[in-house]
């Protein structure tokens, strides 16, 4: 069974970026999943138990994030689009966020 979890690290302020709101959807818009990065900038489980294999879409809240802070950033929302082939594994997917730019990869 195919499991995801995110965390989202503030790079602008070298710690993790908690009360992050992130959702899953299918690439036709059906939401799976909602959550909200905890105080480690961490969601440990999302979606549901078994993620099978297709196309998938995370989008992180992060022109809110940015806002309760006070900072103004450029990005109001970032979507990492991704494809799960093997619907036994495990996924993880951070994302590294700045006010100005982002990077996301394959984590493990």
């Amino acid at each position: 069974m195919g499991t995801l979890s995110t965390h989202v690290l503030d790079t602008s302020l070298g710690h993790p970026a908690a009360g992050v709101a992130v959702t899953l959807t299918t690439t036709d818009g059906t939401e799976l999943a909602k959550a909200t990065t905890d105080a480690d900038g961490r969601v440990g489980a999302l979606g549901p138990e078994v993620l099978e294999a297709g196309d998938y879409v995370l989008t992180f809240a992060t022109g809110a994030y940015f806002a309760q802070s006070g900072v103004r950033g450029f990005y109001p929302q970032v979507t990492v689009a991704f494809t799960i082939s093997d619907g036994t594994e495990h996924f993880h997917v951070p994302l590294l966020l700045s006010p100005f730019g982002y990077s996301t990869y394959r984590g493990s």
